[in-house]
């Protein structure tokens, strides 16, 4: 890498981007913004996590497809949820026909019932993640591992709903979960992220890896890695840890905002 490509470069490129990208104009576009449509935190945690689970493909389709979930719950996940997530004929009959690509109605009965065992117990859904974290927990990695299991540690978990949820432990980027922890964890001024858990420090996050975030990161040189793995995902964290120790991951915005408009570095 030559002089005009060194660090300071990569620097300039990266703060470029993100102050172009991290901005609320934004949100109606991604979907991030069906997030945003919720005051009660609840209401967030849950659209924000099913949200994120069905992150593939076509941004356009997942939101429509988020906007069809949230109509039929009544606009209120959390209460759908206390009332209904472990009644099998309302399930059949409100979310019978919804479903999103490989992701089906055994996939949402199971999703429903675990989140109606969580909320008996627990008031957010932070402590699913952040019990598996300790102060000295240098990524998520913990976090992640540890949810996967306790998520389906239920007696009826469906084998084929694991491939929903990704883990560490099959060296999956773990792509869909980064970027929820981020929406739920990171905070700034800048309105998009949403700062609402505590428990969970910005530095401890890790880059949500997708093909667009992978293609520009080895353009700035800050991923060489041959495997998009879970590997890649610390290397190109650790990386932008050099521009921003604390809070890694306000580049995501950056790197996913040049790679979606084809910006060429």
């Amino acid at each position: 890498m030559g002089r005009r490509r060194g660090k300071e470069w990569q620097r300039e490129v990266l703060e470029h981007y993100h102050d172009r990208y991290n901005r609320p104009e934004f949100i109606p576009d991604d979907p991030i913004g069906l997030v945003h449509a919720f005051d009660d935190p609840r209401d967030r945690e849950i659209i924000g996590f099913w949200v994120a689970m069905l992150a593939w493909g076509r941004r356009a389709t997942i939101i429509d497809k988020g906007e069809q979930l949230i109509e039929a719950m009544g606009g209120q996940p959390y209460r759908f949820i206390m009332e209904c997530g472990n009644c099998t004929d309302t399930i059949d009959r409100e979310l019978g026909q919804w479903k999103h690509r490989t992701f089906n109605h055994t996939d949402t009965r199971y999703f429903l019932q675990w989140l109606h065992w969580y909320y008996h117990r627990h008031d957010s859904l932070e402590d699913a993640f952040a019990r598996y974290l300790s102060p000295d927990s240098q990524n998520i990695e913990p976090a992640l591992r540890g949810f996967h299991d306790y998520f389906f540690s239920l007696p009826d978990a469906p084998h084929r709903t694991r491939k929903h949820v990704a883990t560490p432990a099959r060296k999956s980027r773990c792509k869909r979960l980064c970027m929820f922890l981020r929406w739920m964890v990171r905070q700034d001024d800048r309105g998009v992220d949403f700062g609402q858990w505590q428990r969970i420090r910005p530095d401890q996050l890790c880059m949500p890896l997708d093909v667009h975030v992978e293609r520009v990161g080895r353009s700035l040189g800050l991923l060489r890695r041959k495997q998009c793995d879970w590997l890649a995902v610390v290397e190109l964290t650790d990386n932008l840890r050099r521009f921003d120790a604390d809070d890694p991951t306000r580049f995501d915005f950056a790197l996913f905002g040049m790679g979606v408009e084809g910006v060429e570095v």
